[in-house]
């Protein structure tokens, strides 16, 4: 019998999973696997990004989830650590590792386990984060503030409003007083959007679970001496997460060659065009090479991760165009982009105050967050990232730099978009003088911009509307929407794998309805019990 041939839209972690799954276990014998990847590198936006020996990873991604086949395929592909990572080692910290599991001072195939700590910077004061309601929130926060937040709260927990945009979503869950000081103006330097214009959808896939009640819960949990149960942890609060030793995009080039090496064909520059059909199928694929020759692929199954915008015009550019209803809920579909600037610093000037619990390398002493959360509307970065703290491989000089990553919300064709590369660089430092994260401008000793386009779907405009392209983009039988823009949904990395793993059980199995590729991240049972996929 003839392999099924497949032909697989995207290299990121959609992709490349839905090319494993296929492959694995001598696949190779019934499907002939063929990825298409617009550009040159593969992860998407969970690439890591070289300059110069130092690595940035794009938007930051804890490698954690609750579905344990998510978990478990990781471990395949990168083993955990057998020994302490450099940091780890230099400072004397534990760290659980896995017995014969491998040294990542010796090998580079690996992947650690880092504690997690983000915080909020919100007037001048560090916060935890998620908002919890410790002593150092309530000092900073005042007693005027702590009471009228608490009586806040209990209001909404009475008069619950219906949720029909973000921010009534925020409200019940938070109260007004904390949604105005800690939502409001960060949710709208995100999205560009005010929260009472967007989807409530977006808080039910990313916040949940997440409430003042679950922030008291875990904090009294952690106060019991019983360990905790992984699977009753909101994702939003884990404490800890793995991470590859050189950033996610090596996860990513690592599953590339295994899927290479069990027989997918897999094309980089290689940009679709064209999506061919035929009575109610679809037929192949037209791309477009790096010298602009174009190239047509038969197919009898397309799994696609690329942005259901594109995807739209590909369906227009060939003899059987989408009805025009359809198009337009596609074109009207928005994205916000984002511009990661990384800095090279001698030093930082934010203290490390809490050191004997956080240890860290640098000095003095860097902080030991992973994030920082700007939550100040005087400051346009969103959020930072420290380098060193995800992985001290990362950074070529650890104990003698500290590599940071701003992160800056924008648009495609902005003002901030269209910066030189001297314009971002100069409001990036100022913006870190100002916030006291470094003392002055000579403390950057080296400056990297990486634009990222469509890094995030965005629920408003049209977005009303995706259930009607989703039925019609389902009446294609052979056709799999999978991964975060493939389904313009702001799924975590674990999600999006899980898209790629329904469709493939689909196409070996035969079964024709494609809603359990589109119930990933959108039950609140996904998200809260392992393995909910097989409960399903």
């Amino acid at each position: 019998m003839a392999k099924k041939k497949i032909v697989i839209i995207g290299g990121g972690p959609a992709g490349l999973t839905a090319a494993y799954e296929l492959l694995r276990d001598g696949g190779s014998a019934d499907y002939d696997v063929t990825v298409l990847e617009a550009t040159d590198q593969f992860g998407g936006i969970s690439r890591t990004v070289h300059h110069d020996g130092n690595r940035m990873d794009i938007g930051g991604h804890r490698f954690f989830s609750k579905d344990k086949r998510i978990m478990d395929w990781w471990q395949q592909i990168l083993p955990l650590q057998g020994a302490g990572a450099y940091d780890d080692k230099k400072l004397g910290r534990h760290v659980d590792v896995v017995e014969g599991g491998p040294d990542p001072d010796k090998t580079d195939e690996v992947m650690l386990k880092r504690h997690r700590l983000s915080r909020i910077f919100w007037h001048q004061h560090f916060f935890g984060y998620p908002i919890s309601l410790s002593p150092d929130t309530l000092k900073a926060m005042g007693f005027g503030m702590t009471m009228r937040a608490g009586f806040s709260y209990l209001w909404s927990m009475v008069h619950k409003l219906p949720e029909t945009n973000l921010e009534n979503f925020y409200i019940n869950r938070f109260g007004r007083v904390l949604y105005e000081n800690f939502f409001e103006g960060y949710t709208e330097k995100l999205w560009g959007r005010h929260p009472s214009q967007i989807s409530a959808d977006w808080g039910a896939q990313r916040v949940k679970g997440l409430s003042i009640l679950s922030v008291l819960k875990n904090a009294f949990a952690k106060l019991s001496p019983k360990k905790r149960d992984p699977e009753h942890v909101e994702t939003s609060l884990i404490e800890e997460f793995w991470y590859p030793k050189l950033g996610p995009g090596q996860l990513w080039e690592t599953v590339e060659k295994r899927d290479v090496q069990m027989g997918a064909t897999v094309l980089t520059n290689a940009r679709v065009t064209k999506i061919l059909s035929a009575d109610g199928h679809l037929t192949g694929v037209v791309y477009v090479d790096k010298k602009g020759a174009e190239h047509t692929l038969t197919a009898d199954d397309v799994i696609s991760s690329m942005p259901l915008k594109n995807l739209l015009e590909a369906f227009d550019a060939s003899d059987n165009p989408a009805p025009k209803d359809m198009t337009a809920i596609a074109e009207g579909l928005p994205y916000r982009d984002f511009v990661t600037v990384g800095l090279l610093c001698k030093r930082l000037r934010i203290k490390n105050d809490d050191f004997e619990a956080n240890p860290t390398l640098g000095n003095p002493p860097i902080v030991p967050d992973n994030w920082i959360y700007v939550q100040d509307p005087g400051y346009k970065v969103g959020r930072i990232q420290v380098f060193n703290n995800w992985s001290p491989y990362l950074v070529a000089k650890p104990d003698d730099t500290v590599w940071i990553g701003l992160e800056y919300f924008t648009d495609e064709g902005s003002d901030f978009w269209n910066m030189t590369d001297e314009q971002a660089k100069k409001l990036a430092i100022n913006e870190m003088v100002r916030m006291r994260v470094i003392y002055s401008p000579d403390d950057v000793v080296d400056y990297h911009r990486e634009r990222v386009q469509k890094a995030y779907p965005a629920y408003f405009d049209t977005y009303k509307d995706i259930d009607q392209l989703i039925e019609w983009l389902d009446s294609w039988g052979n056709l799999y929407c999978v991964g975060r823009n493939g389904q313009h949904r702001y799924n975590n990395m674990d999600h999006s794998m899980a898209t790629a793993m329904e469709a493939v059980a689909n196409i070996k199995s035969g079964k024709t309805s494609k809603k359990n590729v589109w119930a990933v991240n959108t039950e609140k049972s996904y998200s809260e019990e392992k393995d909910a996929p097989a409960k399903k």
